[in-house]
């Protein structure tokens, strides 16, 4: 579960990111803060790694955000066979 706080003007940007993380934005409301928005929406963990970096630099700064893990998903073949040949390949 995500909760992303960012200023109006950022709000595609975001959304773009998020689609492209496979986030699923669950919603979105006006922040107590004027001229803010928030974004809910729910993202894989492994995709969270660097997001930190990536929304101060869609944000010049002025973006935060709460994660907190929500349930288990099974993983999209396509990735799961990434991992599964990157593992095959280290034991050889």
């Amino acid at each position: 579960a995500l909760k992303v706080y960012i200023p109006d003007s950022y709000v595609g940007d975001v959304m773009g990111d998020l689609n492209k993380r496979r986030g699923r934005v669950m919603g979105m409301e006006a922040a107590e803060k004027k001229a803010y928005t928030v974004i809910d929406a729910e993202v894989p963990r492994a995709e969270m790694m660097d997001y930190t970096i990536s929304l101060r630099a869609m944000t010049q700064g002025r973006g935060k955000f709460t994660f907190n893990p929500l349930r288990y998903e099974e993983m999209p073949a396509a990735n799961a066979q990434k991992i599964i040949d990157a593992y095959k390949g280290d034991e050889e």
